[in-house]
């Protein structure tokens, strides 16, 4: 027998996909200018407000420096829309006449928005404008501790749309907390397609849904300081990630591996940034506050948090001027709980005798609850770095960059800016992309007729021939082409 909290979960889900579907069949009747002009006017609309709902975020959960969240907002509003504004996402996208194939694009349908608590109104942006993009109606689920920040980002960017021309319902909002309504949601047969971005049980359960999903996997992200880099602005370049936003991006650097030759030097060069290198006991001290060892993840009391709040938890004194907590670490795994993810200017530090080893620790980290997303190195010898890649198992290796902007793509390099990065089948991911517009759309190939000029040409009564070798198939098939 069902519950009454089922019930009430079902009703809200029919009345939220009822909405969206009428908005789809509105949608899906725009053409390409119509389309651009609401996503315009939603990029503007979410730019204006950008430093209200920077604070809104920062007040509401507690995590991060609100000035860093101004940025993620321009980020996701700026430049996304810079990269998608000229896609073609309405009617035929492609057409060659050479091979006879055409490419229409058409809406996928309504879009779950599954949104954190770590980049709440930046990833609300994000997913609306590339959902709005590909003409799919979205629906903003957000974060229970980010909810009121994340709806009124929705709201600020519903009013332009509707403005623009966009379609009643094209953007909705649901702050129901109970896992009921995020099932009924997510298992709607009206539900096209889930993007969740959230942490591993969330996205486990968008999976699991029967709904076609796109989510995003754990970031341990290992950077590695080769001997050929620059050593200081590898140093510099790491500080920009890892305390942008006190850590919150899940693509930020978790460990440095260096190579053995030069550690008193980057150890040097860590303390002038404002590193704090923990002693063994001071070690410890920060592992209990910052990981849960009966959940076995990060403790949710240091996301987001300065250097001096994490270390008055741990009960540490510290200079007031360090900017990031460096763990001298001997080994990986689960007896070495700095090793893990932690969302917050907390950094591993490891040392490495030559290239190999590097890499093999490197490899140790990303598998310990980092597969398949992010990995970072520095170095200017071009065989190193093709080589680091290889051997990694992530969808993004990111190059003499901080690794945070790096691995969001269009600020340092030209990976497509993102606010939800696939981590591939490693990740239990369908992509590793950085995902996009063009993934909220469904490709539709019009293939006219061109014949197989080989094929018309074989005698294909040799096909049934059993005495013929399979090499003498393959040359009596090429040899009149």
């Amino acid at each position: 027998m069902e519950t009454k909290e089922t019930m009430d979960a079902r009703a809200v889900a029919n009345e939220l996909l009822e909405k969206a579907r009428s908005a789809a069949a509105v949608f899906s009747q725009f053409d390409q200018t119509q389309t651009d002009a609401v996503v315009k006017a939603v990029q503007l609309a979410a730019l204006r407000e950008r430093v209200r709902l920077a604070k809104m975020a920062h007040e509401e959960t507690g995590m991060g420096v609100w000035q860093d969240k101004v940025v993620k907002n321009a980020v996701a509003a700026l430049i996304v829309y810079e990269a998608i504004k000229n896609e073609k996402t309405v009617g035929v996208i492609k057409d060659d006449p050479v091979t006879g194939l055409m490419e229409i694009a058409q809406p996928v349908g309504p879009v779950l928005a599954v949104t954190p608590v770590t980049n709440p109104t930046s990833t609300v942006i994000f997913k609306i404008l590339i959902a709005l993009k590909s003409r799919n109606p979205i629906i903003i689920s957000p974060h229970r501790k980010a909810s009121g920040c994340s709806v009124e980002t929705a709201k600020v960017c519903y009013a332009a749309a509707l403005a623009a021309g966009a379609p009643d319902d094209c953007i909705q909002w649901s702050v129901h907390e109970t896992r009921e309504h995020t099932q009924a949601l997510m298992n709607h047969p009206d539900l096209a397609i889930i993007l969740a971005t959230g942490g591993g049980g969330l996205v486990k359960a968008a999976y699991s849904s029967g709904t076609p999903a796109i989510g995003v996997g754990a970031g341990n992200v290992p950077v590695f300081i080769e001997k050929s880099a620059d050593l200081p602005f590898a140093v510099a370049q790491i500080f920009i990630s890892k305390t942008f936003d006190n850590g919150t991006i899940c693509a930020s650097e978790q460990a440095v591996v260096v190579d053995a030759s030069f550690k008193d030097a980057a150890i040097a060069e860590f303390t002038r940034n404002g590193g704090y290198f923990l002693n063994a006991a001071e070690v410890k001290a920060v592992e209990a506050v910052a990981f849960d060892r009966d959940k076995g993840m990060m403790n949710a009391a240091v996301v987001g948090q300065s250097v001096q709040r994490i270390a008055e938890l741990a009960g540490l004194s510290i200079p007031a001027e360090v900017r990031m907590l460096l763990a001298p670490l001997n080994g990986v795994g689960n007896d070495y709980p700095l090793s893990s993810e932690i969302l917050a200017p907390i950094l591993a530090f490891y040392t490495a005798d030559g290239f190999d080893a590097a890499v093999s620790l490197c490899l140790d980290l990303n598998y310990h609850g980092g597969i398949g997303h992010s990995a970072s190195i520095f170095s200017n010898d071009n065989a190193a770095i093709e080589k680091f890649a290889t051997l990694m198992n992530a969808g993004r290796i990111v190059v003499n960059v901080p690794s945070s902007h790096g691995a969001v793509g269009g600020i340092y390099n030209m990976l497509s800016p993102s606010f939800t990065l696939g981590c591939g089948t490693a990740g239990k991911n369908i992509t590793t992309d950085n995902i996009s517009a063009k993934h909220l759309l469904n490709i539709q190939r019009v293939a006219r007729r061109r014949d197989n000029e080989r094929l018309k040409r074989f005698d294909q009564t040799l096909f049934f021939d059993e005495s013929l070798s399979p090499e003498a198939l393959v040359t009596r098939y090429n040899i009149n082409y």
